[in-house]
This record gives C-alpha cells, sequence and structure tokens, in this order.
C-alpha cells in the first residue's frame, strides 16, 4: 500500500527536513486530500502537537470526515486518542508515548487494532519528542514486545528523512524478519523502484517530500496502489 502523507504546522501542509527545516508548503489541506483522492489511506501528522506547540484539531477532524486517515502527532494520553477516534480518526499513531506507561492505557482505550506504533530511528537509535530526544535502545531491540499494544508499526529512517536520497532497505528488511505486524515504512523514499522493493517484503510506503517536489508522479503512484 501507498500512503501519501500530509504534515500540517500551523494549519498548513508542510513538508520538513529532518523533522525541523521546512522545506516546502504544499496546497490547501482539503486540495491535498483530493489530489490524494485514489489512495485507500492517508497518514495526517500534526507536527505542532508532536513538537509541544498546539495542534491542528479542527483540519484534522475535517481530514478524518472525509478519508481513511492514520492520523499522528502529540498522542499522549488515552484522552486524545480517544478524541481523535471520536473525531473519525481510523487509526492513532503514537510515538514518545509508545515508550512510556501510556501506551498500554492508549491501546486500552481505543484497541490495539486502532493503535499504530511510530518507530523512529536516527543514527541507529529510536528518537522521540519530535525527533529532539534520542533512546538508547534500536527498533529491533523493541519492535517484538510492543506487539501486544498495536497493529503495526510506522518505521521512519530519519538519517534520510525529507532528503530525497533513498532509505535503508536494509533496515527494513530486518524489522520485517522481527515481527509479523504490518509495517509502514517512511524516510527517504524516493524511487518506484524503493516503493516496490518495500512491497516485495510486504512493506508499506509513507510518502512525503518526493511527492511534494513532483519527483513521483501521482498518477503512476495511482497506478501502482490500483
Amino acid at each position: 500500500m501507498i500512503i501519501p502523507c500530509i504534515d500540517l504546522m500551523g494549519g498548513k501542509v508542510v513538508q520538513l527536513v529532518q523533522g525541523r527545516e521546512k522545506a516546502l508548503e504544499g496546497d490547501a489541506p482539503l486540495e491535498m486530500l483530493r489530489k490524494f483522492a485514489a489512495f485507500p489511506e492517508i497518514q495526517v501528522i500534526d507536527l505542532d502537537a508532536a513538537m509541544g506547540k498546539g495542534e491542528n484539531a479542527s483540519i484534522i477532524e475535517l481530514l478524518a470526515s472525509r478519508a481513511r486517515c492514520r492520523v499522528g502527532g502529540g498522542i499522549r494520553t488515552p484522552d486524545r486518542a480517544r478524541r481523535l477516534v471520536a473525531q473519525g480518526a481510523w487509526r492513532v499513531i503514537v510515538g514518545t508515548a509508545a515508550f512510556t506507561p501510556a501506551l498500554e492505557e492508549i491501546a486500552a482505550a481505543v484497541g490495539p487494532e486502532r493503535v499504530i506504533v511510530a518507530l523512529d530511528s536516527k543514527g541507529g537509535k529510536i528518537v522521540v519528542k519530535g525527533w529532539r530526544e534520542a533512546t538508547n535502545f534500536t527498533a529491533e531491540d523493541v519492535i517484538g514486545r510492543l506487539e501486544p499494544f498495536c497493529s503495526g508499526f510506522l518505521c521512519t529512517y530519519v538519517d534520510k528523512e525529507g532528503m530525497m536520497q533513498g532509505t535503508d532497505l536494509e533496515w527494513f528488511r530486518r524489522l520485517r524478519a522481527a515481527t509479523k505486524h504490518e509495517i509502514t515504512a517512511a524516510g527517504g523514499i524516493t524511487t518506484v523502484g524503493d516503493i516496490r522493493a518495500l512491497a516485495a517484503i510486504n512493506v508499506h510506503a509513507a510518502l512525503g517530500m518526493a511527492i511534494y517536489t513532483g519527483k513521483l508522479d501521482l498518477a503512476e503512484l495511482a497506478a501502482i496502489a490500483r
């Protein structure tokens, strides 16, 4: 499955490099949703919420009411997860809170089938809090023990995120071998070859910068998705 991404900051659709530097702005949120209409699921990330700088709740509610959306960014409590699901989120993406007792509470609140755990890796280690803080463990270390609390993993290769330089297919192969849960790859996916290589190992592709810059053609992607 190909999953286009809508990242929100200050009410606008943006793309960041390495989660820090704004590289570009996209069209209005509903216009992006229209462009992505051929794809069965959209990934919506509230970057403001992830960084603790407010949230884009009204936009997320609007998007989630019109498409099947997996929603992430700042989901650190059962109440926020429940609120997003009530607003129409198909699934919620939990990052920082996945490494706290809150994960079990979130899974209990909305059901593990609605939870995707984000495993964001930089320099080989999991990073949290908007990718600003490194932990001491790897995705491979933790993926097995997080399985009971989710139905899938969003695994971002932060080292290449937004840089249009390809991704680390070998890392995704190791993760695929470590879990039977659904895996979605993100970070540096730049070519149709990358997407096909991931599909060959049963890994979904979440696409951002390569779509927004036109490096990947939406019509071609839609044909692949069909």
